[in-house]
């Protein structure tokens, strides 16, 4: 029932993340600064956050904070500041579709740190990890194929078109490497976040702080970086919906959900629901845009479907074995599997390196 959880509301917060996105591009389209959008979206989610906390924490203590804790927080909230100004900048340099070609990578660049900060071990020897490999690939060939890749029509529609030379060569270049640059340290963020949450398991605790330290740097970036002063203000519009959309589902929900999916399962399960966006993306826009449904979009659609539940099945398997333990995505080397009596005798000390 743990795994079904956690699925549900990693399904959930992908969904939302869909929506925003609808929000934000619509919203950018008529004026609206990404950095200020960043800056009044965490300015926002802090208190509510902070809220949240005190309301949780009325009858009980949390967790004691050290040091360690606190540096690893910091850490994350300058790669979360970093990783937002990043992709929003990127997406005004180039195009949505770009956009969600760069997002449909963060799982294997995810299972690569992770394998390098050896929180994976990969073991081609053993199913579960070959699961999970040959899963993660196939999911973003899947979202790739429905980004680039249409076929026939299977539907009628108004299907938005995006010029990819309709920008400056230059300035298409400069967005790509700063998307990309942005899903690196997403992925970093996710390791870390794993590896902090795992020792501090209070993730409304750790988001509320690491909001709290991104709020004064967003201000700062966006006083430098935007020259417009009527920026700034704040009309009853999209803009101000989309600021509330992120604030109250994105930073402060979705920030506190994927903490716990993190320790739970480890980061490559969350990163591996980033190409099923693209899946609700295609839905949304098919039955609320009138979008046309092609050949290629289907096709992409159960080859991510397909993938995603290699993956799946390849985490339950090792929890099955006792490896994957409070979310542990860690695999015991071969040798271990040889004396199985060492399985149960490991256990408890199989978490998280």
């Amino acid at each position: 029932m743990k795994g079904a959880e956690v699925t549900t509301a990693m399904v959930a917060a992908q969904f939302l993340s869909v929506g925003l996105n609808t929000l934000i591009k619509a919203s950018m389209s008529k004026g609206m600064s990404n950095f200020v959008f960043v800056a009044y979206s965490n300015l926002l989610a802090f208190p509510l956050l902070l809220l949240a906390s005190t309301f949780h924490y009325r009858n009980k203590t949390p967790t004691p904070i050290n040091y360690s804790i606190i540096f690893r927080i910091f850490i994350l909230s300058l790669l979360s500041i970093s990783v937002q100004t990043l992709l929003y900048t990127g997406l005004g340099y180039t195009s949505p579709t770009l956009f969600s070609a760069m997002e449909d990578l963060l799982p294997a660049c995810t299972f690569i740190i992770a394998i390098i900060s050896r929180m994976e071990k990969l073991d081609l020897k053993l199913r579960s990890s070959q699961a999970k490999s040959i899963g993660t690939v196939i999911s973003i060939a899947g979202a790739l194929i429905i980004t680039l890749y249409k076929g026939l029509p299977l539907t009628s529609g108004v299907m938005p078109k995006y010029d990819f030379l309709s920008s400056q060569q230059s300035l298409w270049l400069l967005g790509g490497f700063l998307l990309a640059v942005a899903i690196f340290l997403a992925s970093a963020l996710l390791i870390i976040q794993t590896w902090t949450v795992k020792e501090y398991p209070e993730e409304l605790m750790l988001t509320t702080i690491c909001c709290g330290f991104v709020v004064i740097p967003s201000f700062i970036v966006a006083f430098i970086a935007e020259e417009n002063p009527k920026a700034w203000i704040l009309k009853p519009d999209m803009e101000l919906a989309c600021i509330f959309y992120s604030a109250i589902f994105m930073i402060s929900m979705r920030s506190v959900v994927y903490a716990w999916a993190c320790r739970k399962k480890g980061p490559l399960y969350v990163a591996m629901f980033f190409p099923l966006g693209v899946v609700f993306a295609l839905v949304m826009g098919v039955v609320f845009l009138g979008d046309a449904l092609y050949l290629g979009s289907m096709i992409g659609a159960g080859v991510i479907a397909f993938g995603f539940y290699a993956v799946i099945w390849g985490q339950a398997q090792e929890e099955k074995m006792g490896h994957g333990k409070n979310g542990s995505s860690s695999i015991i080397s071969s040798s271990s599997s040889e004396h199985p009596l060492l399985v149960n005798e490991r256990d408890d000390t199989n978490s998280f390196v």
